[in-house]
């Protein structure tokens, strides 16, 4: 079977990737990472008065003909304590950062800029314009403006911009649903002595935490030993939980024990493509079993997590309904590198800053077995080298993918 071109097999699998149905409303604070439903329209305006910038005194900048100028202070405005008088010709009111001016203010003189000879008595030694020190009624937002539109995916400080324009919950798209089953009679799961022939299912692992990072749930198969009946009943479950992708790994390839593709036919999936001309993770599956998308990663640690970070998240991102998360940089290669063959490659690397602000240093680690773990755990970027690229040395310029980080 013909590779398929990297970029190519990425392009074909997020085309058609369209936003999932379904919104769901969940308390503000509880939405950050989630996607907005709908455009948001403040509720309130902010700030809702007139209001000071500044710890000082609110004063009738007509008053200030003459410096220095001896005022009466004739009370107090603090933060959710209004004065509840008017300012008069020739009086003051102490206010505090946040608190409202009170009427017949027209501007704030900074405490800095007074003197208090006594306790009713301020003397103002600096002049002030009018308006001067006062954060307007509105200038943050105003009812009725928008906030944010549809497929936003919140961020901390959008969500204190929803609760202060007024909102308690928020609707927002659903997550997007992702079944994991790990394949192999090898495999026990995590905190499992193995066996003479297993080792730990670690991969499912740390893939479920990218599609966590990514705005995905999870929804666990656990194991499923080499046998069609239990890969297809696995399947069977996945449609059942009405799973958007249902990711596989391991069986992907084309051993005798490999049987995934052979029981997704069986099942009625058609295969979009198989085997993609990348290293690590070359057996790559995509297709769909109705509309359920189907991602067939490798076994091994490296092909796995990689085809995870290129693939699935991209996955997830699109059918939540949000950009995704542009995580391609520019930087300068950290060490040289040999020519490349027909695959593109993505080399385990770390980022260096460089001294003085320029381009990131790019730094491939030595070793890059796809069974690796212990060496993909050191890294925290990957080296893009595109097919047939020439040999390069250290400074010249290089791409690299972020890695998920938490």
């Amino acid at each position: 079977m013909t590779l398929v071109p990297f970029e190519d097999a990425l392009a074909r699998l997020l085309q058609g990737a369209t936003p999932v149905e379904g919104t769901e409303t969940v308390a503000v604070g509880e939405a950050g990472g989630r996607v907005l439903s709908a455009d948001l329209l403040a509720r309130r305006t902010q700030p809702a008065f007139d209001a000071s910038a500044m710890d000082g005194y609110a004063i009738r900048s007509a008053d200030l003909a003459d410096l220095p100028t001896g005022l009466r202070v004739v009370g107090e405005s603090a933060a959710g304590h209004a004065f509840s008088g008017e300012v008069s010709s020739g009086e003051a009111v102490r206010i505090f950062t946040g608190a409202p001016l009170p009427p017949g203010a027209d501007a704030v003189v900074i405490q800095e800029n007074t003197e208090r000879p006594s306790e009713t008595i301020v003397r103002v030694l600096e002049p002030v314009e009018p308006g001067a020190n006062i954060r307007r009624a509105g200038n943050d937002f105003r009812s009725g403006e928008a906030l944010f539109p549809a497929g936003l995916r919140l961020t901390p400080a959008a969500c204190a911009l929803a609760a202060s324009g007024g909102y308690g919950r928020l609707a927002v798209r659903r997550r997007v649903r992702v079944a994991i089953a790990a394949t192999g009679d090898e495999l026990v799961p995590p905190g499992v002595d193995p066996g003479p022939s297993q080792t730990v299912a670690s991969n499912t692992l740390a893939i479920a935490m990218i599609v966590r990072a990514a705005g995905g749930t999870v929804i666990d198969l656990g194991i499923v030993p080499d046998r069609r009946a239990a890969l297809a009943d696995a399947i069977a479950q996945a449609q059942a939980a009405e799973t958007d992708i249902l990711v596989t790994v391991g069986g992907a390839s084309v051993g005798d024990h490999d049987l995934v593709g052979p029981t997704l036919k069986e099942a009625g999936a058609s295969l979009d493509f198989w085997r993609v001309a990348m290293r690590p993770g070359k057996p790559l599956m995509a297709g769909s079993l109705g509309p359920m998308r189907i991602l067939g990663l490798p076994g091994n640690p490296a092909s796995s997590l990689v085809t995870a970070e290129l693939f699935l998240r991209p996955s997830v991102e699109a059918l939540s309904g949000m950009p995704s998360t542009e995580r391609r940089r520019r930087g300068v290669l950290g060490a040289d590198v040999k020519a490349n063959d027909k695959r593109t490659d993505f080399l385990r690397a770390r980022i260096e800053q460089s001294e003085g602000g320029g381009p990131a240093r790019v730094v491939p680690l030595a070793r890059q077995d796809s069974s690796l773990l212990s060496i993909f755990a050191q890294a925290d970027a990957l080296l893009l080298r595109p097919a047939h690229a020439p040999a390069a040395v250290a400074g010249d310029p290089c791409e690299y993918v972020l890695l998920t980080i938490g």
